[in-house]
């Protein structure tokens, strides 16, 4: 790192960002006695730390390194994440948890699934219960298959409220002030609104909702998928297997997500169809450049063993793809294109055999058809009864005889 220079120049449309940064809910000036830590230095947090900083908020980025730090504070670039970005002035660095956390009103976690047990487990005394805890990690616990929703309480040993940050954000566009977007969900619609307004600006709009599941499930699956798409590329089979398997992910994740009891719609979001889109055919997706070295016939091993020594960062689909074939096993969901990733990753199967086991299973109905009926089982379970106990079929059944009467009567009246 030591060869890394400063960037001699603000990205292109980081000035305007800067200037746009209020988004009406509190002048720039007010949001600075606001302090927000973000838990890692990597692309994405640092890139989160960005955005946060230009709507005029302090934040403070946790890192291990003292050189990344160092060169935070005092040349305002990240020298090895995004080195070539300028970063703001109210965005700083240190190694020391204790002055990161002190007087935090906000904390972003960016750190990988499956290193966030032991990067919170020594903080868990520092970390405030009051504070809400913006988790940016994607993915299924390879062991517990916990969501992060579930594990972090785990870890801390207490609940912590929570939000969950998704949708088709690479890091390098988010901090060139490129027009993006993204959805966060908290079960407490109020804490989702507070944690918005960080990111949410002219350049970044970000939306909320209570759908903690729909919107991990959407997060974690969609890197499974993504080593799929990069395999594809990586054979060289053109883009026709790639819509193809988008289109079939999309569905297969949101069944998996309603079994789990997330909302069917969720995946028709940007923390679904839209992360899913970006992640399988952007130029930037780790998990895809993987499955692509995959797909052209290098070793997993030597695949994950380059990157690590490159910095290129974790592909988090490598460690959520075994995961999730158990998660649906557990639910009883058929998902057969994780498995098939899986088998991959494990080597009882060719990316081309794996092809060809799922283009050679039974035809069926539509996938539209499938979400439909989905959507139909989960209205009526969550809708079994209504006033007066009579089921909801008989009301629905009312309220269309009572349309059908309505309009006969209409009718009858404009004739005469």
């Amino acid at each position: 790192w030591h060869e890394a220079k400063p960037p001699s120049s603000s990205p292109v449309g980081v000035e305007e960002t800067a200037a746009m940064a209020s988004n009406g809910s509190g002048h720039p000036s007010h949001r600075a006695g606001t302090r927000v830590c973000v838990f890692g230095s990597g692309s994405f947090g640092t890139a989160l730390g960005t955005v946060i900083a230009r709507n005029g908020y302090t934040v403070t980025l946790l890192t291990r390194r003292d050189d990344v730090a160092n060169a935070i504070n005092t040349k305002h670039f990240n020298p090895q994440h995004l080195s070539d970005c300028q970063l703001p002035p109210l965005l700083s660095a240190t190694t020391s948890a204790e002055a990161a956390l002190a007087g935090v009103s906000f904390i972003v976690h960016s750190i990988p699934v499956q290193s966030t047990e032991g990067f919170l487990e020594p903080l868990k005394a520092l970390i405030p219960a009051h504070v809400p805890l913006i988790s940016t990690s994607k993915g299924i616990h390879s062991e517990t298959l916990e969501t992060m929703a579930e594990l972090v309480p785990r870890v801390l040993q207490r609940q912590q409220p929570m939000a969950f940050l998704s949708g088709p954000t690479f890091a390098k566009e988010l901090v060139n002030g490129n027009p993006s977007g993204a959805v966060l969900a908290a079960t407490d619609l109020m804490i989702a609104d507070r944690c918005a307004d960080l990111f949410h600006c002219s350049v970044f709009k970000c939306y909320t909702t209570n759908d903690v599941i729909g919107v991990e499930v959407g997060g974690a699956l969609k890197n499974v998928y993504a080593l799929a798409a990069g395999a594809i590329e990586g054979m060289g089979l053109g883009v026709n297997p790639t819509a193809f398997l988008v289109t079939r992910a999309c569905v297969e994740m949101n069944v998996l997500a309603v079994a789990m009891g997330g909302r069917p719609h969720t995946m028709e979001g940007l923390a679904g169809i839209g992360d899913l889109m970006l992640t399988c055919m952007g130029g930037a997706s780790r998990n895809k450049a993987v499955g692509a070295r995959i797909g052209a016939g290098e070793p997993l091993s030597s695949v994950l063993e380059s990157r690590q020594q490159s910095l290129a960062g974790v592909a988090e689909g490598v460690a959520t793809a075994p995961a999730a074939v158990r998660l649906a096993k557990r639910h009883g969901v058929s998902a057969p294109i994780i498995d098939a990733v899986a088998a991959v990753l494990d080597g009882s199967a060719g990316p081309r055999e794996a092809i060809m086991t799922l283009m050679q299973r039974p035809r069926g109905e539509d996938f539209a058809t499938l979400v439909r009926r989905e959507t139909e089982a989960h209205f009526m379970k969550t809708h079994t009864a209504a006033p007066l106990g009579v089921p909801a079929t008989v009301w629905a059944a009312l309220a269309l005889g009572q349309a059908a009467v309505l309009a006969y009567v209409v009718s009858r009246r404009s004739r005469s």
